[in-house]
């Protein structure tokens, strides 16, 4: 078990990304939960990502998160899979954006499906969860508490 200061900072560094995320491999589902600030700054991860010219090459990845088991990459054709959301530099670009319009249109407690639009052959959903403004992302991780 974790002790309190592990625990402590796996809250915080929920807390500075901003949103909490967690794979469903029942549903073959990534849920990604925010408020709109909280989902801008995964826009922004994703865009971040993709705007280096660096990660061109195939297989480049970043993971995000306390537990790190979410990977953005790159990777010749958009996918979803269970490890990772990927595609070409200028996919990832055009989902951060779509991420990012339609979180900003979108009403409180819904949620927006990505697969059909980004992916649609992927094995995985990317589902984006738009929560309240006072979300916090780490009550959602019960391993923290």
């Amino acid at each position: 078990m974790p002790s309190d200061k592990t625990n402590e900072a796996t809250r915080r560094e929920w807390r500075e990304l901003g949103f909490f995320y967690d794979r469903d491999d029942q549903q073959k589902a990534w849920r990604i939960a925010g408020s709109k600030p909280g989902l801008e700054k995964f826009a922004a991860a994703i865009s971040k990502f993709a705007s280096n010219p660096r990660n061109g090459a195939q297989s480049e990845h970043d993971h995000l998160g306390p537990y790190m088991y979410l990977e953005i990459g790159s990777w010749p054709k958009p996918e979803i899979t269970d490890h990772w959301i990927a595609g070409p530099l200028p996919a990832l670009e055009q989902l951060a954006a779509q991420i990012l319009a339609r979180v900003r249109t979108a009403h409180e407690n819904e949620v927006l499906p990505f697969r059909e639009w980004y992916a649609p052959a992927s094995p995985y959903e990317l589902l984006i969860e738009v929560k309240p403004e006072t979300f916090d992302p780490a009550k959602e991780d019960p391993q923290c508490w």
